[in-house]
């Protein structure tokens, strides 16, 4: 039974974070003008696209790029999120990026808010 509740906790935190992710993306559109997205349903697209972005493509790109990261002392890191960004406004047509120069921008904004949205979703499912 306690595998059961902990499963379904897990899964109620991932749909949480999936939406507030999607309506995180809407506000860095609402905010900045380099960012466009059509609907709630593209953003929640776009949100699911840019999370298996990041999980699959850029654990790739950082160890191929790892010389450079280190030259430049962990901010191309910046880079590599904004190229992930973009690629997923490319995938999408909901979702649209106007530049290399928004999509870092646009990056930037996304992943502060996707800390403050793990943050709070962690202590909110923290278990006591």
């Amino acid at each position: 039974m306690a595998t059961s509740q902990c499963y379904a906790g897990r899964v109620i935190k991932l749909i949480a974070k999936w939406l507030l992710l999607a309506s995180a993306l809407l506000f860095v559109a609402y905010v900045y003008d380099g960012v466009q997205v059509r609907s709630f349903s593209a953003a929640m697209l776009a949100a699911f696209v840019i999370g298996l972005l990041s999980t699959v493509v850029r654990p790739i790109l950082v160890v191929l790029t790892l010389p450079v990261t280190v030259l430049t002392v962990g901010l191309f890191i910046f880079v590599i999120n904004a190229l992930m960004f973009w690629l997923a406004a490319e995938l999408l047509s909901g979702f649209a990026v106007r530049s290399f120069g928004a999509a870092l921008i646009g990056s930037l904004m996304y992943s502060v808010l996707g800390i403050v949205i793990e943050s709070a979703l962690e202590s909110l499912f923290s278990k006591k």
